[in-house]
């Protein structure tokens, strides 16, 4: 029995897959249904049908002209693609979200849609395929937990020995975590229930929330590949999938445990892939696991910074960083939260020693340390009570802490995504940020592409090459050389 309102299905949903291949992981370019290939359409016959075209057009989005629509996502730098792509929407009402949804959004004071939201949820309520790109803090989060609310609540209830029906994928524990307290906190108006599965901490309570039945399940590849093998949960029920920051999953070589999770789940899902960029292993990977979708893009594919961030690059030598670090501290330290990246464990077990024996509150995060321990880290830095806190990437994205006054890149990142990811933590949700980055001659190749981000957020840019650095050598235009 459905326990939605009674909306009518896509009478298509059932077979638009058949198509695929194979039962839930074969290759597919984004194009329209072909002829069944018989194999997948045995293995989708002995499937329960599902629902999942939720959308109905408010009249106010229906009376939008095509000029409106197209001078909207102009102005909120929204491109879309896809066939038949439906328009945005400018109100929470407008979006034909039930009741209990919308208690939920007016409870936690939210004003209007983001970008990602106002296009996205119209296309994720369709029930067709969906890639998002997206820069961190813009909101995905919502973009694909509020419809997938709604789709759990248009499928029948799970019966003993079901596993979920929403699985969303994320690449980190802290970005699994984060996920989970908003799916809590939205989905609790209508009982759904969700758990978090990741490693680092004992299964035991992960698989007595499996055992009860979950409708939604957050995991980490590698846990959930454990759990599936172990029998403590399956994905027969699993209707709605979720890859979220996709482009880091692939960084952290989850590749093949994607797969892997994949062709586990009936072919005709629903499937929303998010990412903060588009390279084309990315691009790749999205022929693989989508059919048909929808592509929505928030600004520019270009790799680019958020425009609320102030950025500054220091050029210095090695031996000057510690030094610069404790002055900008002593400039900067007001009581607001700091976010300090480092490359390795060590140095940031080093610095984060050094900075407590010269009076600084921090405390440091990185993989090697017990989720126990990391939980801790991460509610002191939130509360206010150590407002210091180092990291290697494992913070980097995916996490989510509201009032990041300044981050400061102690070593410069591997990649220019990952630099624009780390900055990422300040400037949320519209705030204003700051960011500091320590530039030394061993990142001398960065320097053209850095200067292009920079330009590109408006921020003034003088070069000055110190010690020799050799940034000519490298495509950059000294201004001033010392």
């Amino acid at each position: 029995m459905s326990r939605f309102d009674g909306r009518a299905a896509d009478p298509g949903s059932y077979r638009d897959r058949r198509s695929e291949g194979a039962f839930g992981g074969g290759s597919r370019a984004f194009a329209a249904p072909s002829k069944a290939d018989a194999s997948a359409a045995a293995e989708l016959d002995g499937l329960p049908r599902f629902e999942k075209n939720f959308y109905v057009e408010s009249p106010a989005v229906a009376g939008m002209t095509e000029d409106e629509v197209e001078a909207y996502r102009r102005r909120r730098e929204i491109t879309v693609e896809g066939r038949d792509v439906p328009k945005p929407v400018r109100d929470f009402r407008d979006v034909g979200f039930p009741e209990y949804v919308l208690q939920e959004i007016t409870k936690a004071g939210f004003v209007e849609p983001t970008p990602i939201q106002s296009q996205g949820w119209p296309m994720a309520l369709r029930g067709r395929d969906l890639i998002g790109i997206a820069e961190t803090g813009s909101g995905k989060t919502l973009a694909y937990l509020l419809p997938a609310i709604v789709h759990v609540n248009a499928q029948p209830i799970l019966a003993p020995g079901d596993g979920p029906i929403v699985l969303v994928l994320a690449p980190t524990r802290e970005l699994a975590v984060q996920i989970q307290q908003e799916a809590t906190k939205f989905g609790a108006s209508s009982k759904i229930k969700s758990t978090c599965i990741y490693g680092g901490v004992p299964k035991g309570p992960q698989v007595r929330d499996l055992q009860k039945g979950v409708e939604i399940v957050i995991a980490t590849p590698g846990r959930l590949i454990d759990m599936i093998e172990s029998h403590h949960t399956n994905l027969r029920r699993v209707t709605y999938l979720v890859l979220d920051e996709a482009d880091r999953m692939l960084d952290m070589g989850f590749e093949p445990q994607m797969k892997k999770i994949v062709s586990q789940i009936r072919p005709d899902r629903q499937t929303l892939y998010w990412s903060a960029t588009w390279p084309k292993d990315v691009e790749q990977l999205a022929r693989n696991f989508l059919f048909d979708p929808y592509k929505v893009t928030i600004g520019s594919e270009e790799l680019k910074a958020n425009h609320s961030i102030v950025q500054h690059v220091e050029i210095l030598s090695e031996s000057q960083k510690y030094n610069k670090l404790v002055n900008l501290l002593e400039d900067i330290m007001d009581g607001s939260r700091i976010l300090i990246f480092m490359d390795t464990k060590k140095g940031c077990d080093q610095i984060t020693r050094q900075l407590r024996m010269d009076g600084w509150p921090a405390l440091s995060i990185h993989g090697d340390k017990s989720q126990a321990e990391r939980d801790w880290v991460l509610s002191e830095f939130k509360s206010g009570k150590s407002p210091i806190m180092t990291a290697t990437d494992v913070a980097a994205r995916g996490l989510d802490v509201k009032d990041v006054k300044y981050v400061i890149n102690y070593d410069f990142p591997g990649s220019l995504e990952d630099y624009v990811h780390r900055i990422g933590r300040t400037g949320r949700a519209g705030a204003k940020g700051t960011a500091y980055t320590f530039f030394t001659a061993a990142n001398a190749r960065f320097a053209k592409e850095l200067i292009n981000i920079l330009e590109e957020a408006g921020q003034k840019v003088t070069v000055i090459d110190i010690g020799g650095m050799g940034l000519a050598d490298h495509g950059v235009d000294i201004e001033i050389l010392s």
